[in-house]
């Protein structure tokens, strides 16, 4: 169960015990909030016996500081003040949660020494404390050796300047750890209990927010053709489902923007079977459809004033007696033909579909998928960087700068004829693999023959959406990536 943080904001607030927070840069002496007895000479002092010189995320600990009501005092380093960025905020909001440790009443003194610190700050550092808290342990029936049945619930007082615009701003930032959780629970579910179905009916629960849901079964997907997709679901006992997700929060009849995302609840590899170590983490190749459904959360919560689609292609690859071959050639939806090289290519045929419905029926202004496409990517860039392939300058730049404000960072990778070559095949129009070489990028290129004309760009999310490094805001294992990049993309970009 995560910690729970009532985050309210003040611009005074009376110490009565607790945890108190204070911030330093490099170089700049200790916040002094008002209500505890001399912190600077308290906390001054400590720094110097424990050379704490305030850099970036490192935290000094200070047990009953003399002269203070507060029973710890824990002073967060920022580092050089003209080196923070807007996700450094996050960052420190995430220190500050690790360190509450069983405190049910922690008090933040946010404005320190030689800092401009705005609404916009506070309500970073007050999303970070959210997302930290964060922890899915909804099947253990036992506590772990490292809880000490310490209370759930902690009340968090941000003390501010402008506190009432910081409090506005804050409500915006619930909305996106509210999206951004959202993802992280679909991606951690265990696969026997997020079926296609039931990720559909998560994706329906997004009507209480205004989102317009649509689902469309088996029997809807036969009637538009949407061979390439059911192909892959035909090895499954569980039907797929394609989810279609509207929040018209824009100009009624401006164009939408377009999100899609992979949707593969359990991937097996179907007849071309995955080796069975590390296979569990299969369960998590439903990233990009999470990462979809925490966004169009995150803009339905906070009321954006744009339209968007969200498409979820939603199946199961398993290898059954009626799972597809190497060697089928499936009908996708846009007619063209595609011969099975390999059945744990299988992501790119979803999203063949979902895409081409998407422009079908929609004409979007862009559409942006994202999956846990390939491990290839993985090679090439590890967990640091999603890979991010497009069709059109303007908006892989829009993608990018995201990615560096959000720190969820994107590095673009190449498209040619030269790769489009290797996955012509002898049979059909093309075949769902290229080989080893360049593995991601053919991916990439097999998506781009189902996009058109229309401007798009394809987000290969599989070293960062699950199993990535833990830090400041996430310790869990589905990280909940790209929620809070596109959200950024839609807000900095195309929203108003």
């Amino acid at each position: 169960m995560s910690l729970k943080f009532e985050i309210v904001f003040a611009e005074s607030a009376t110490i009565k015990g607790g945890l108190a927070i204070q911030l330093k840069s490099s170089g700049d002496g200790v916040a002094a909030g008002a209500s505890i007895a001399d912190p600077q000479n308290v906390a001054t002092r400590a720094a110097g016996i424990a050379k704490f010189t305030g850099k970036a995320m490192k935290t000094l600990d200070i047990i009953a500081p003399q002269g203070s009501p507060a029973d710890r005092l824990v002073v967060i380093g920022l580092g050089k003040p003209d080196a923070l960025q807007a996700y450094d905020w996050l960052r420190a909001g995430g220190v500050a949660a690790a360190a509450v440790k069983g405190m049910t009443s922690v008090t933040v003194f946010l404005d320190a020494p030689g800092l401009a610190i705005g609404a916009s700050q506070a309500a970073g550092f007050g999303l970070g404390m959210l997302l930290r808290a964060y922890s899915f342990d909804a099947y253990k029936t036992k506590k772990g050796e490292d809880e000490d049945g310490s209370p759930k619930q902690v009340a968090v007082t941000i003390v501010t300047k402008d506190a009432d615009a910081a409090a506005k701003a804050f409500a915006e930032s619930e909305a996106v750890a509210g999206g951004v959780i959202l993802a992280r629970d679909l991606v951690n579910l265990p696969p026997n209990v997020l079926g296609p179905v039931e990720f559909a009916a998560k994706a329906e629960e997004l009507k209480a927010l205004g989102v317009d849901v649509e689902i469309l079964t088996e029997k809807d997907m036969k009637k538009l053709g949407m061979g390439a997709l059911l192909g892959v679901a035909q090895g499954s006992v569980r039907p797929p489902r394609l989810a279609v997700l509207q929040w018209k929060g824009g100009k009624g009849k401006e164009a939408p923007i377009a999100f899609i995302g992979k949707g593969v609840v359990f991937d097996s590899g179907g007849i071309s079977i995955k080796p069975g170590a590390g296979m569990e983490d299969m369960k998590g190749d439903m990233g990009g459809a999470a990462a979809v459904t925490g966004l169009m959360h995150v803009l339905a919560a906070r009321k954006a004033k744009v339209n968007v689609v969200g498409i979820l292609g939603l199946v199961e690859n398993m290898p059954d007696g009626n799972a597809q071959r190497p060697g089928d050639i499936v009908t996708s939806m846009s007619g063209q033909t595609i011969e099975i090289i390999n059945t744990d290519a299988e992501g790119r045929l979803v999203l063949a579909d979902a895409l081409w419905y998407c422009n079908e029926r929609f004409k979007p202004r862009f559409m942006v998928n994202l999956a846990t496409l390939t491990g290839a990517i993985t090679v090439a860039l590890g967990n640091a960087h999603a890979g991010l392939f497009s069709n059109d300058d303007a908006l892989a730049a829009h993608l990018a700068s995201a990615g560096e404000t959000t720190a969820e960072k994107l590095w673009r990778m190449p498209l040619g004829k030269e790769y489009d070559k290797l996955i012509d095949s002898k049979f059909a129009d093309m075949k769902n693999t290229g080989g080893r070489l360049g593995g991601s990028i053919t991916a990439a290129q097999f998506l781009k023959r189902f996009v058109g004309e229309t401007p798009w760009a394809h987000l290969d999310i599989a070293g960062t959406a699950l199993n990535s490094p833990s830090n400041e805001i996430n310790q869990s294992w589905g990280s909940g990536y790209g929620v809070r990049l596109l959200d950024e993309l839609v807000r900095s970009y195309y929203e108003g």
